[in-house]
């Protein structure tokens, strides 16, 4: 948890204060099976979840590279500034509905501190622009 700072549960102040940022680098999902020697790759992975199929796992797109690895699309980091709460409700839907109008397609991952969604590499610019739009009108609408 952040240093004196309390998570934010309420959806629309979520929303209003999420403050989308592109984050450096590029990142692919690979998946590897229960018998493929995965420690180089977990040394290197941004995000491992461990699926009844095997390892999922976030690598730089470089990394995945040196290790061989297989995977279908160069993607980008866009993280969620806000400290939402684990328990908050809204967020993650508001922002697949709004990048969805668009057809850009996201995958999101909840971490302890921030929500971070993964974008296809040619939409990141715009999916960017289409979070800080959807902030900005929150912003409007939101009052504490």
């Amino acid at each position: 948890m952040q240093s004196g700072t309390r998570p934010v549960k309420g959806t629309r102040k979520m929303i209003a204060n999420m403050t989308p940022e592109l984050q450096p680098g590029v990142y692919v999902f690979c998946a590897m099976l229960n018998n493929d020697d995965t420690t180089d790759a977990i040394k290197r992975a941004k995000c491992v979840f461990v699926e009844d199929e095997g390892l999922s796992l976030i690598l730089p797109k470089s990394d995945a590279d040196a290790l061989g690895l297989s995977y279908d699309t160069s993607m980008r980091q866009i993280t969620l500034m806000v400290f939402s709460s684990l328990t908050g409700v809204g967020l993650t839907a508001a922002v697949a509905k709004a990048l969805t109008k668009e057809r850009i397609p996201a995958n999101v991952v909840a971490a302890a501190n921030h929500d971070h969604v993964f974008v296809p590499s040619k939409h990141a610019d715009k999916a960017v622009e289409i979070l800080r739009a959807l902030q900005e009108k929150a912003r409007e609408t939101y009052s504490e």
